[in-house]
């Protein structure tokens, strides 16, 4: 498993480097630059809330901490930056990803992506913002991933360039990218379609050359990073809660002085709050916006797709363990 190896080769790194209980005499001179790695394109919400959390921590520290962000994937699809989050080394300093991408390091991360889950945006940032998220966060520091604050990516949906996606059964055959997320392909394949992971940064092209029938992700990612040129269905099935982690590097973290780290966690909340209410706006106001560019949508009955993956979260029950009867308390009280 992933965990190990990276927790043995970076305790080497933060050992070697010094920066394990970092005091005032080990924290470096001049001003620190972070480099923020973001899979997608310079009109997502997560973007703009990060050039935003880059400005504010610029003024607030004086110009001593300042931040770029590389969009795109510039520095690596969702999986390469979050390894390169976990070795240290200065590739990237802060990421900005679906939750469940980090269980390759922690499991229990992908929690909030299990199928089904919430009925609406309220709820899901209540429950990212939950003692049970943060349980499963905190177990990331010892792969030097410090979580801050949660953004939002939205409810994924399914588009393809086959045929609307009205029950399970047109599911199923469909080669659909996914991000290389355990939870998301199981959730694919309990509806019978054949998951293939990609880096996000290469999607477009690949469904632009027809390597794939189909991919799934929220309606603001399918409409900024202009998938209707590629894809013409969509299907919203909002199969999947997609929170983001706007995770730190705590090599990075213990790099900061306590000042700076709290403009850093405060920039980082308040601009994951204008993250998580422009993904809204943007769900609700891009779907008129893909229709003018040509996209056939349709709203299928979800609830067999619901009984299809009903399954899913059994499978992870060696993983969470009394985190799924806590989640299920969780949700009757919400």
């Amino acid at each position: 498993m992933r965990k190990s190896g990276y927790a043995l080769v970076l305790a080497g790194l933060l050992g070697a480097a010094g920066l394990t209980g970092c005091g005032k005499n080990d924290l470096p001179e001049g001003p620190i630059e972070l480099k923020i790695g973001v899979s997608t394109g310079d009109a997502d919400p997560r973007n703009i809330a990060a050039t935003a959390f880059a400005e504010e921590i610029a003024e607030k520290t004086g110009g001593a901490v300042t931040a770029v962000v590389y969009g795109s994937g510039e520095l690596g699809g969702d999986t390469d930056l979050i390894d390169a989050l976990a070795l240290g080394g200065g590739k990237v300093d802060i990421v900005i990803s679906d939750a469940s991408n980090f269980a390759q390091y922690e499991p229990t991360m992908g929690i909030s992506a299990l199928p089904f889950l919430f009925d609406d945006f309220d709820t899901a940032w209540a429950f990212m913002d939950s003692e049970i998220e943060a349980e499963a966060e905190e177990k990331l520091i010892d792969d030097n991933i410090r979580v801050l604050a949660h953004y939002d990516n939205g409810f994924r949906c399914v588009t393809n360039s086959i045929g609307p996606i009205e029950t399970p059964e047109d599911m199923h055959g469909l080669l659909i990218r996914t991000p290389e997320n355990p939870v998301i392909m199981s959730t694919m394949t309990a509806l019978g379609a054949n998951p293939q992971p990609l880096a996000f940064s290469e999607l477009y092209d690949a469904l632009e050359k027809g390597a794939y029938d189909a991919q799934e992700n929220p309606i603001p990612v399918i409409y900024n990073n202009r998938l209707y040129e590629v894809q013409q269905y969509l299907s919203v099935t909002n199969h999947i809660y997609s929170g983001m982690c706007f995770a730190i590097a705590e090599s990075t973290w213990n790099q900061l002085t306590t000042e700076q780290q709290q403009i850093v966690r405060e920039a980082a909340e308040h601009s994951a709050q204008a993250d998580r209410e422009s993904n809204r706006q943007q769900t609700n106001d891009l779907i008129d916006k893909l229709e003018e560019q040509g996209m056939q949508i349709n709203y299928p009955d979800t609830a067999p797709f619901a009984e299809a993956t009903a399954l899913v979260a059994d499978g992870y029950d060696m993983v969470y363990g009394d985190m799924i009867e806590r989640l299920r308390e969780w949700k009757a009280a919400h």
